[in-house]
C-alpha cells in the first residue's frame, strides 16, 4: 500500500529551505510518494479562500502523512477539518495568534471534533524557545483539544532565516 507524505512550508518560506528537502529525500528513500508544494499565498490570503485550492491540489486519504512547519502547521488544522489522514506532524504549530503579526492562515475557531476524527495520530512538536510564540503553550492548546503526542524541545523555530536547521532526525524517526 503506497504511503504519501505532503510537507507544507512555513510563512514566507519555500520547499527548498530548512529541513524540507532533507526530510523529503529521507521519506522518498523509504518508499513514500512525497510532495513539497510551494504556496507563496500561505498566511497571506485568508484561509477561507486559500484552503479550497490546497484541498483541490492534493490527494488526502488514510495513507497520507501531513507535515507542516509554522504557518504550514496552522494550515494543517484547516485541512484536518475537511479530510482524513493517517498522521499529522505540526512543527512550531499554533492555533491562536502567536504574536502581534496578522495571521490569515488561522480560523477564529476550529471544529476540534472533526480534526480529532480525521487524524489517527497527531504530533505537536514545539519549542520552549520559539522566538515567534509558536511555543509549547501553543502545542499544549492543540494537544488538549485533539490528543496525540506533544513534544517540547529547546530548538528555537526549528529553522529560520537566522537558524540553520538543514536536518530534522527526530521528525524522521517519528514518521518512520
Amino acid at each position: 500500500m503506497e504511503q504519501r507524505a505532503i510537507i507544507f512550508h512555513g510563512t514566507d518560506a519555500s520547499p527548498e529551505v530548512a529541513w524540507y528537502p532533507w526530510l523529503a529525500g529521507r521519506l522518498a528513500a523509504r518508499g513514500y510518494t512525497v510532495e513539497v508544494p510551494h504556496y507563496p499565498g500561505l498566511n497571506v490570503e485568508p484561509i477561507d479562500t486559500f484552503l479550497p485550492r490546497v484541498l483541490a491540489a492534493h490527494t488526502f486519504d488514510r495513507r497520507t502523512v501531513l507535515v507542516g512547519h509554522s504557518g504550514g502547521a496552522a494550515l494543517l488544522l484547516a485541512i484536518l477539518e475537511k479530510v482524513a489522514v493517517d498522521r499529522a506532524f505540526l512543527v512550531a504549530g499554533y492555533c491562536t495568534p502567536p504574536n502581534t503579526s496578522d495571521e490569515p492562515v488561522l480560523r477564529s475557531s476550529y471544529d476540534w471534533d472533526a480534526i480529532r476524527a480525521n487524524v489517527r495520530d497527531p504530533y505537536f512538536i514545539n519549542s520552549a524557545t520559539d522566538p515567534y510564540g509558536c511555543d509549547a503553550t501553543q502545542g499544549r492548546a492543540m494537544f488538549d483539544r485533539v490528543g496525540g503526542t506533544q513534544l517540547i524541545r529547546n530548538d528555537g523555530h526549528f529553522g529560520d532565516h537566522n537558524q540553520t536547521y538543514d536536518e530534522f532526525p527526530l521528525l524522521d524517526r517519528l514518521i518512520a
